[in-house]
């Protein structure tokens, strides 16, 4: 794998890292601060599923991630 792909990799591996990290964080606080501002239960299965969605695109990249160092392995 060339120093530019490695690059690639280890950037692609903190933008994931940060969106797992920033989605929990703003998940947590959606969930604390529904209730507080009165918000009904739907909106709490907005923040839900906004989480959901992110938490899976980070586990897309990951399993690209994956892919690609193992496909630099074979070669």
């Amino acid at each position: 794998m060339t120093d530019k792909e490695e690059i690639a990799l280890a950037r692609k591996g903190r933008m994931v890292g940060l969106v797992i990290a920033g989605t929990m964080v703003l998940w947590i606080a959606a969930q604390w601060l529904a209730p507080q501002f009165g918000l009904p239960g739907r909106y709490a299965l907005l923040f839900d599923f906004a989480a959901l969605a992110a938490l899976i695109w980070a586990m897309v990249n990951i399993y690209q991630m994956r892919r690609a160092r193992a496909a630099s392995r074979d070669t």
